[in-house]
């Protein structure tokens, strides 16, 4: 038997990419082939966007109550290969078990949302605006939209978007990540089981030719991405240009600041997952460690952190014991290993170094990092402003909570910031005057509820509305005012 082909979801139907190109998919854990999966061309493209487009008006006039009967039949279905999702999760991406069932739970809650759109849809209205006349408003839904999903976290991600599309009656088309296609294949399967009419949800795999295609469709109405800010920006700009509705969720360079009353030991738990859970490939994870305090303050924090981060258990995420897998790719691991040289030719003092490799069991090491820790960084070094996206920390200084706070401020991204500290004035100070999208206060990884929106702000985000909660509600529907009066 030859290796399986990912095939893509049209109108209904599995049916193969017209193309002859395909990506190989590894399992980074054991460098082993799990697939391959079509680079799309175009004539894939196109019949996704008719059959969203012929399923629409169908759809659109489906009850709200009626489309939410098939999220709650969905949402049994997940509960029922709970740990089948979580499995595949793990070997396509490397992730640990632990993690890739938090995203599992993770995307459950988003249907859990979604299903209640009877009442998050609602509008509002006012009798006798004037004499003898009411006004309403009403939400209604658009056509055809679409999300291009990032690798990271292939089964969520795009799960914080197609429920409610499809609650609120618009049809969908999924672009998943060519690095990670599997979660997507997994979850179809299951939507195709449910038995949405044919067109309402659809799956088209491939790489920038697809993405772009889809912003430039004359028939679809939104995009959603979840990626890189130069990507994301390059979305933002182009989805402008075709005058379509966009959420573009991007890059990130997260603080996390330390006060000098802050129980360090309680938190250690919290900053470890939050630098190196998902090994570090998280728009949410720590990336800058900020210590206010003396210098006795700052070295208590630094030794207790690099001992903890030397612990952590690095090997295959399917083994219950471990507690970081790889990075995603060997280019990941490159590109890694490249930002951790600029941090030690810019004068930053590598504390750990997780180039060398100290890993569970018996696995090639292709992908494998441990952590890293560097201390002494600046904020004119580029691990200090940049995303790294992968396993290293960079501890800094600063003096006050006021120079904390300036510092956050000095780099372009806006997406997370955490404090920890038993102050209330202090966490009241920081959640009021940091721009950024998700605040933690004593909590390491800023990841909201799918009953709130995913903040973000500056070069964290480009958009209005965000995923998730009442804003992406929002997002896939268009208010219309009606004013009447009866003679």
């Amino acid at each position: 038997m030859g290796v399986k082909r990912l095939e893509n979801y049209i109108n209904g139907e599995w049916v193969e990419a017209r193309t002859d190109e395909y990506v190989e998919i590894i399992n980074p854990a054991r460098m082993e082939l799990l697939c391959e999966c079509p680079m799309s061309g175009k004539a894939d493209l196109d019949a996704a966007v008719e059959a969203a487009v012929e399923a629409y008006p169908e759809w659109r006039n489906t009850p709200p109550v009626a489309r939410a009967r098939y999220l709650h039949r969905l949402i049994e279905l997940m509960e029922e290969r709970f740990n089948d999702l979580s499995v595949v999760q793990t070997r396509e991406h490397g992730k640990t078990i632990d993690e890739s069932r938090g995203e599992t739970r993770r995307g459950i809650e988003m249907v859990e949302v979604a299903s209640g759109i009877p009442t998050t849809m609602q509008g509002f209205n006012l009798e006798d605006i004037a004499h003898g006349i009411d006004e309403y408003a009403i939400y209604q839904p658009l056509g055809v939209f679409c999300c291009i999903a990032p690798f990271n976290f292939p089964f969520m991600v795009p799960l914080w978007f197609l429920p409610f599309a499809i609650a609120t009656g618009n049809t969908f088309i999924v672009k998943p990540s060519p690095r990670t296609p599997m979660s997507q294949c997994e979850l179809f399967e299951m939507l195709d089981e449910v038995g949405l009419p044919p067109g309402v949800v659809n799956m088209v795999h491939g790489g920038a030719e697809i993405a772009n295609g889809l912003m430039e469709h004359p028939d679809i109405k939104g995009v959603t991405f979840v990626g890189s800010t130069p990507v994301g920006r390059h979305v933002y700009k182009k989805c402008g240009e075709t005058g379509k509705r966009v959420i573009a969720q991007a890059g990130a360079k997260n603080f996390i600041v330390i006060m000098p009353d802050a129980e360090i030991d309680k938190a250690m738990v919290s900053l470890m997952s939050s630098f190196f859970g998902n090994s570090g490939q998280r728009c949410l994870s720590g990336a800058n460690l900020l210590v206010v305090g003396d210098d006795r303050r700052y070295r208590e924090v630094v030794d207790k952190f690099v001992e903890a981060a030397k612990a952590i258990r690095v090997g295959d995420g399917l083994d219950e014991s471990v507690q970081m897998g790889p990075v995603q790719n060997v280019e990941s691991k490159k590109r890694i290993m490249g930002m951790i040289e600029k941090g030690i030719e810019e004068g930053a003092k590598l504390r750990l170094d997780g180039r060398k490799l100290n890993l569970v069991g018996d696995v090639p090491e292709d992908c494998f990092l441990n952590p890293s820790v560097f201390e002494d960084v600046t904020l004119e070094m580029t691990i200090a402003r940049e995303e790294i996206f992968g396993p290293v920390a960079s501890i800094l200084r600063a003096g006050d909570l006021d120079e904390a706070i300036e510092m956050i401020h000095e780099v372009p991204y806006g997406n997370a910031a955490s404090i920890f500290t038993n102050n209330g004035k202090w966490a009241r100070q920081f959640q009021h005057d940091v721009v950024a999208g998700n605040i933690g206060i004593n909590v390491g990884i800023v990841a909201p509820m799918a009953f709130f929106p995913f903040g973000g702000m500056k070069d964290s985000f480009f958009g209005v509305l965000h995923g998730q909660g009442r804003d992406v509600v929002r997002f896939f529907t268009e208010s219309k005012i009606v004013i009447q009066r009866w003679f």
